[in-house]
This record gives structure tokens, sequence and C-alpha cells, in this order.
């Protein structure tokens, strides 16, 4: 297996990671304590087309792979996780069920619009009593001539409050079960949709995560998203791939953490040298770095599964989001245990870093979770 990157691969690097150090590193800190939604920034990636890196060019896109999806997550994860995970939505979490299971004038209509940032993308699975568990979600959607009723509650939607499309999952017919879900296009400005509660998070603080409201919300037939009752399929393919991001996320977050580690360790002393030099700390730096290449060995092989279109790739996906999240609270941790008292104050880059890491295990599904998938696969 070659392990080099493409060239075009090494470009988008290279591009991403001067850009996350030049634009996204001095606004980090200070949208992490107000809040305010990066788009100064996520207008200049659609620029570089950032928002739309799998999307094919007719339709905007930069038409790269899922492997090039996660080089640009771990680049800008690396200095705003924040970030990382608004363009990483908008690509896999929007843009991907549209390019997969969308009709050509759904294509046409939307894709455009989420690769231009014109409209950032959102989806809305969780809800107030759903989390893990998909198939409990009680939101319903009732064909009524030319528009199908929806109702129910979606809860801890990343990008929502800035978000103008929604890929947003309801029951079409309760009574069989999973195979009754459906999914749907659903634009900002549809009649009876609202936002509710915004999220005051521990992490990833300017995400725009808020609730979405349905109340006899009119949507259009022509946005039905695949075909009736295929909703828990679209629903499945998407977090595979969206998993992958979130590995990469882990990876970039964790990457962060021994950046700064290494950094700090060679300019504080202790005892008449600098804090490198002592065993127990170049343990953990050795411990840090090791886990990280192993996330993202992970991650890359399942963006490389599904580039060369394995069709069933969950258990790659959901190891390398399991084993990349995972690492990824533990590298933080040790970053801050590296730091000292130094690495519990807001004036440090670790402390920030420890925060977002945590949501990594809760996301796209717990770690729990994955480990299901993964044992599933292994017994079948």
């Amino acid at each position: 297996m070659d392990f080099d990157l493409t060239n075009d691969q090494k470009m988008l690097q290279d591009q991403v990671r001067k850009f996350a150090e030049n634009e996204l590193a001095p606004i980090a800190p200070e949208i992490d304590i107000s809040g305010e939604f990066p788009w100064d920034n996520i207008k200049k990636m659609a620029e570089m087309g950032l928002l739309g890196i799998i999307v094919p060019e007719k339709y905007g896109g930069s038409e790269f792979d899922f492997v090039s999806l996660a080089i640009a997550i771990e680049e800008i994860s690396r200095i705003c996780a924040t970030t990382g995970i608004i363009v990483a939505v908008n690509n896999s979490l929007a843009s991907y069920p549209i390019l997969q299971f969308g009709t050509e004038e759904q294509k046409s209509k939307y894709l455009p619009l989420l690769c231009s940032a014109e409209k950032i993308g959102a989806i809305g699975i969780t809800e107030p009593n759903a989390g893990s568990d998909v198939a409990a979600m009680e939101s319903t959607a009732k064909l009524e001539g030319d528009h199908y009723i929806l109702n129910g509650t979606k809860r801890f939607i990343t990008n929502a409050g800035e978000a103008g499309i929604f890929i947003v999952f309801a029951y079409t017919d309760k009574e069989l079960g999973y195979k009754g879900m459906s999914a749907f296009i659903v634009d900002r400005d549809t009649p009876g949709f609202t936002l509710g509660k915004h999220e005051d998070l521990m992490g990833i603080r300017a995400t725009a995560n808020c609730e979405l409201i349905f109340e006899d919300s009119k949507i259009p037939k022509e946005n039905l998203l695949g075909k009736e009752g295929e909703g828990f399929k679209v629903c499945m393919n998407t977090l595979d791939v969206s998993r992958i991001d979130i590995g990469a996320q882990a990876v970039g977050i964790s990457q962060g953490a021994l950046d700064e580690s290494i950094k700090y360790s060679k300019e504080r002393k202790a005892f008449g040298k600098p804090i490198c030099y002592f065993e127990m700390i170049q343990n953990m730096l050795a411990e840090m770095a090791t886990q990280i290449q192993a996330a993202r060995l992970l991650v890359y092989y399942a963006g490389y599964c599904k580039d060369k279109g394995m069709k069933r790739f969950s258990k790659e996906s959901a190891m390398a989001k399991y084993y990349a999240s995972d690492i990824a609270v533990d590298v933080t941790r040790k970053a801050v245990q590296i730091y000292g008292g130094y690495g519990y104050t807001k004036d440090y880059t670790v402390e920030r870093l420890y925060r977002d890491a945590k949501i990594l295990e809760l996301y796209e599904g717990t770690t729990e979770v994955q480990k299901i998938v993964i044992a599933r696969d292994l017994v079948k």
C-alpha cells in the first residue's frame, strides 16, 4: 500500500495549513469566548473550495476525494476545532447526502449554494428523546397533496443557527419501524420552521448549535431526499462518511495539542533545565505522537475505503472515529498535564483543546455505539 500523499493532496494540505495558521489561529480563542459564528473565514474557505471538497466541479465543488477531505479537516481542526466541524458538517452531512441520494434538480439547486457558502448546511437527526438510537426518533411527516406536513423537534444541531439548508429525518410511516423513515431537504424559510434553544456548549462553542422546531411545516414533495422509506439508509450511509471527518477532527485537535506541548516543554524550565529533558515528559510526548499517528492511519484508511468504492465501510469508519476520539481526549489531557497549573487556565491553547476534544466521544454516535458497530461486523 502506498502511504504517500498525491501531489494534489500535498498541495491541499499545505494550502489549508497556511490558511489555518494565518487566518484561524488569531480568532480561535476569541470565538471560543464570544460564541460568534466565524462567517468571514467561512466565506474565505468557500473561495478556496473547502466547503465543497467532495462535490463535483459542475456543482461548484473542488472534486477531491474523501482522504483529501480528511486531510483538510485535520489541518483546520489542528488550529480551530469549531471551524473544523462547521466545514465537516457542510461537506459530509449536508452536501454528501444530496450528492449521493438527490435528484439532478436537487443537486443543481442546493449544492452550488452549499459550496459557495451562500447557504451553510446542517443535518437534523438527534432529538430530545432520541440520540444514539436513531430509530427512536419521534418526528413525523405526512403527505398531504403536494406537500409533506412535518412535525417534531431536533436538538444539538451543529450550524443550525446560521444554516440555510437542512437535511431532516422523520417518519412517514411509523408502523414500519426504521423502514418507515424518510429524509427531506428543508429550507430555512419554510413556514412552520423555527429555531429553538441555543446551546451553551462546553467546547466547539461558535458552531451555532441549537434546536430545530417543526410545527406543521410544509415541505414540498420534491424535497423528499431519496425515496420514501429510505431515510434510515440515507442516515446510516451519511454517518459512515461523516465519521471519517470526526476522526480527522480528532487527529487535528490531538496534533495541535502535541505541537503546543512540544513547544512549551522546550521553553519551560524546572530544576535548571527545560522539562522536555525529563523522562516522564518525554514518555508522554512519545505516547501522544504514537497515538496520533495510529489514529491518522485509521482515518486515512477509512477514507481510502470510501474512495475505492467499498460497498460497506461502516466498521472502518467506526474504528477511525472511536479510536481517534478516544486518543484525542487522552492526548489533550496529557497536554494539560505537561503544562501543569498553566494548562488549567484559559491563557493557554491546550485548555480549549481539552474542552473541544470531549465532544468527539459523543456526536456522530457515541464511543459505545462505534464499538457496537465494530462488534456486529466481527460476529455477523
